[in-house]
């Protein structure tokens, strides 16, 4: 993730207003290398927490365009200590390609004494061991544009460019009052500043509806990087953003329209299959000690919903385009039972 807690470390989330962080490390992987980064099968590793929204958009991309075998994937522990992010759980709590404990060393090899945030997503480069970028909000975009000799047979167009105007104008919209609002409003540190953020939150939704009510996605009539960055959120809301971050004027359950989409992607191949919603909640709930001291984690909500039957497909759409959906998830990056509805 990429908030800013300042020096405090984990207790310091919910102690000051929240401020977004920029991405230090904006270098573009492209397929003309033009940064330094060309587009090369098994050079790059994707790290990630399953926790995280912003990261996982690219496990989603990752998947959904099927990078698996050219972007080799780092998942970290959901539970960050004050150096940020850590690989625990892979043996000798090491990651096994780059052989480092924390994230934080791939961005020493590649900035010494770097003073920012340590971020997901980031990609590392495995032959120096040396972060490439954390952009967040271009990884993504890059995966679908500049990766494409490297795609699946049959991989979506995530980006299509006669869509793009209207993409970006949705994204932004999201972006700031719903991926970033409900972080806002969870780490308000006065009344005001959280109201103003949480109503933003609802009101975003509420002016979403009706589009989603008319038409299965976003923009257009196929899965776009706006319904992936959407549905990051969403897939989190009713877990960790109603009580956690006090996001509470109504459930996405209780959201006929918004419950049937985000229903609708969960089970669509490439978005619920990637979804761990044990390490969302302990990472929220025991990670963000300055706003839940306790770190109790709670029981709810009830997950067996989202497999329920959604009927969105009564409203036309083709999913994947003139492509097919993803396969099968490899057995080494399947998410544990205890993560799933």
């Amino acid at each position: 993730m990429s908030g800013d807690a300042g020096t405090a470390g984990n207790s310091g989330y919910g102690r000051k207003p929240f401020k977004r962080s920029k991405s230090h490390f904006a270098d573009r992987i492209t397929a003309d290398g033009r940064d330094g980064w060309p587009v090369e099968s098994g050079r790059y590793r994707l790290v990630v927490s399953r926790a995280c929204p912003w990261a996982s958009r690219a496990l989603v991309s990752r998947r959904l365009l099927g990078l698996e075998d050219a972007l080799s994937l780092a998942v970290a522990d959901p539970i960050q200590d004050d150096r940020s992010w850590r690989f625990t759980l892979d043996p000798d709590g090491r990651d096994p390609v780059l052989g480092i404990r924390y994230l934080g060393e791939a961005y020493d090899r590649r900035e010494t004494g770097y003073p920012g945030g340590v971020s997901v997503p980031a990609i590392v480069d495995v032959p120096t061991g040396a972060l490439v970028t954390n952009d967040y909000q271009r990884i993504t975009l890059d995966l679908a544009t500049e990766w494409t000799a490297l795609h699946r047979p049959g991989a979506p167009d995530l980006y299509p460019e006669a869509r793009r105007d209207e993409i970006d104008e949705v994204m932004a919209g999201v972006y700031e009052d719903v991926n970033n609002g409900v972080y806002r409003a969870g780490f308000a540190t006065g009344q005001e500043e959280y109201e103003a953020a949480c109503a933003g939150v609802f009101r975003r939704l509420e002016e979403l509806a009706p589009r989603l009510e008319r038409q299965r996605y976003l923009v257009g009539d196929t899965l776009t990087e706006a319904d992936i960055r959407l549905f990051t959120t969403l897939v989190r809301f009713d877990a960790v953003y109603h009580g956690h971050f006090k996001c509470n004027r109504w459930k996405l359950a209780e959201h006929p329209v918004l419950w049937a989409y985000v229903r609708d992607l969960f089970q669509t191949p490439g978005f619920g299959d990637t979804v761990d919603f044990d390490h969302i909640k302990r990472h929220y709930y025991q990670v963000h000690t300055g706003i839940n001291p306790t770190a109790i984690v709670p029981l709810g909500p009830d997950l067996a919903g989202w497999l329920t039957p959604h009927h969105r497909e009564e409203l036309g759409g083709r999913p994947f385009g003139d492509g097919t959906p993803p396969g099968p998830v490899r057995a080494d990056e399947e998410v544990p039972a205890s993560g799933r509805p």
